[in-house]
């Protein structure tokens, strides 16, 4: 009896660790180099020209691992985007404030760099501009890529790509597209 006991016990701390291991959680933070691009950019009947910004982003990072080779990296991120908007005339910025939720598929090309793809699916939570104006949609539908480095087992760093595959305003045909430098730790 005492010798079941013992194989069950070994049995449940082999899978508690096993489990461990499968799933990761932390933290990530960085830079955004955020512009909108599209064919009519015109505020109030005036063309605009459209300026990159500097933001930053950070957020909840999760990874579930699948095979050896692949995983699944769900993330919670707050990210501020938008850019700067210049005529003859005038200049301003407007930044957009998004609770944005990327569903990556990481492919492991060994075990220090990942391939990162998948949808991304942003919500507006504030908009800050100089001419007070509340024209942004308030869901955004993208696709991310870029690559992962694993410095540590804990310490990564992420460079991505972020494309806004619906409009970003309502009253513009602009698309948000953002560059991200990132790094983070798990738990």
């Amino acid at each position: 009896m005492k010798k079941i006991i013992l194989v069950a016990v070994v049995l449940l701390a082999a899978s508690v660790d096993m489990q461990a291991q499968l799933v990761k959680f932390g933290i990530k933070g960085g830079l955004n180099y955020a512009n909108q691009t599209g064919s009519d950019i015109t505020i109030n009947s005036d063309n605009y020209k459209t300026d990159a910004i500097t933001s930053y982003h950070v957020g909840l990072v999760a990874e579930l691992k699948l095979t050896d080779g692949f995983s699944i990296q769900p993330e919670l991120l707050y990210s501020t985007q938008g850019a700067t908007y210049k005529n003859a005339f005038e200049e301003f910025k407007n930044e957009l404030g998004y609770l944005s939720i990327p569903v990556l598929a990481k492919i492991h090309l060994n075990k220090t760099v990942s391939l990162d793809l998948g949808p991304q699916a942003s919500f507006l939570l504030s908009e800050r501009n100089d001419f007070d104006v509340k024209n942004a949609e308030t869901f955004e539908f993208g696709v991310a890529g870029g690559l992962g480095f694993n410095i540590t087992k804990n310490f990564f760093l992420q460079g991505r790509y972020v494309l806004g595959l619906t409009e970003a305003s309502k009253e513009a045909e602009v698309k948000n597209s953002v560059v991200q430098v990132s790094a983070g730790f798990t738990f």
